[in-house]
């Protein structure tokens, strides 16, 4: 036995996993609310009996596409974001803000509406939370291949961040290298191109899950924390 492998403790495989939980809550109160997403603060209980408050942003959620070619290059957009001062490298991405709206038929939206693409082969990349400390948004990164020319919904019109985006390509491999270098920083960009390359070099795309597989930790966040 090494050094210090006394106090560590081991899981198993099946062990890796997030677990629902949910800590009662005291009050809540809504800070501000604004078009997309709402401040609140709770007090909430936690198991040893103590009252903690926290604020933290409601998000209705989001998906966002890794699109790849045949030849294993990457459709990406460069957007505008206000709150970081930057123009950040980003796969297509929008939020769930449409009632009843199927995950993927809001992924495919969004690639028509961002990038003019469809695509016949659809798979899920990863699942996560943006930034847990601080919002509840869950997002959905989907794997599409078998591109393809799409027109954008009938009525569609780019305003605001998206009227002044650019779309451009670039191979997985550089785009890996910027991650790792630190030159491009969105989170969906981060964890959908370090997955997308895992996902290459471990059993293939093919091995991904299906375009239609439970996202469960979305669903259970949505029943604790919806805003009336």
């Amino acid at each position: 036995m090494r050094d210090g492998d006394a106090d560590r403790v081991y899981v198993t495989r099946a062990e890796l996993v997030d677990v629902p939980a949910s800590w009662s809550v005291v009050s809540s109160k809504e800070l501000a609310k604004g078009n997309i997403t709402t401040y609140l603060q709770d007090v909430v209980t936690a198991p040893n009996g103590e009252e903690v408050t926290r604020e933290y942003l409601y998000h209705p959620g989001a998906v966002a596409i890794l699109v790849l070619d045949d030849e294993l290059r990457v459709a990406l957009v460069r957007q505008y974001r206000h709150p970081v001062r930057h123009k950040l490298v980003e796969p297509p991405a929008g939020i769930l803000d449409l009632e009843g709206e199927d995950y993927l038929t809001a992924a495919q939206r969004e690639l028509a509406e961002e990038m003019g693409l469809g695509a016949s082969d659809w798979r899920v990349l990863v699942d996560f939370f943006s930034s847990p400390g601080m919002a509840s948004e869950s997002l959905r990164i989907y794997l599409a291949r078998g591109v393809s020319a799409a027109a954008a919904p009938e009525g569609f019109l780019r305003e605001g961040e998206e009227a002044e985006m650019d779309a451009v390509w670039a191979p997985l491999e550089d785009l890996v290298d910027a991650v790792l270098c630190g030159d491009v920083g969105n989170p969906n960009v981060v964890v959908g191109a370090l997955a997308a390359w895992v996902a290459q070099h471990r059993g293939g795309f093919d091995a991904l899950r299906p375009a239609n597989a439970p996202w469960p930790s979305r669903e259970a966040l949505k029943e604790a924390t919806l805003p009336d």
